[in-house]
């Protein structure tokens, strides 16, 4: 069993439930938000649009969003590509670099339903 493996996979499932009656074609944002209202349905405690500060040397030097943040301990990163590429993951791995959260999923939208897990447990600690 891996960490967070249950909440994990009942997020897999709100996304193959969004990806089963949306099917694929549409933009980021309406699986993004149809994210938001199944994963709410399912009852689990999200934030959307998180904000994430990046610190260099103990000072701010930059301020990205996360797509959703489930329970503060999975980050979701939703994309709507033809194929996830390393960019994608690599962004994902600075959202968990940045914060104290060491899941992520990146969640790709396309033809199918793509899920890549990512992990990042030396994460910096405030």
């Amino acid at each position: 069993m891996y960490k967070h493996q249950e909440l994990t996979q009942q997020i897999i499932k709100a996304a193959q439930n969004v990806h089963n009656e949306l099917g694929y074609g549409f933009l980021e944002k309406v699986y993004h938000n149809a994210m938001v209202l199944e994963l709410r349905k399912m009852g689990l405690d999200i934030m959307p649009e998180k904000p994430i500060s990046v610190y260099y040397d103990g000072q701010a030097v930059g301020e990205y969003f996360a797509d959703i943040v489930v329970a503060d301990k999975v980050i979701l990163e939703i994309k709507a590509v033809q194929t996830i590429n390393a960019a994608h993951e690599t962004q994902l791995v600075n959202y968990l670099k940045a914060t104290d959260i060491d899941i992520g999923l990146l969640l790709n939208f396309g033809e199918s339903l793509e899920v890549k897990r990512k992990i990042f447990e030396t994460a910096r600690r405030r």
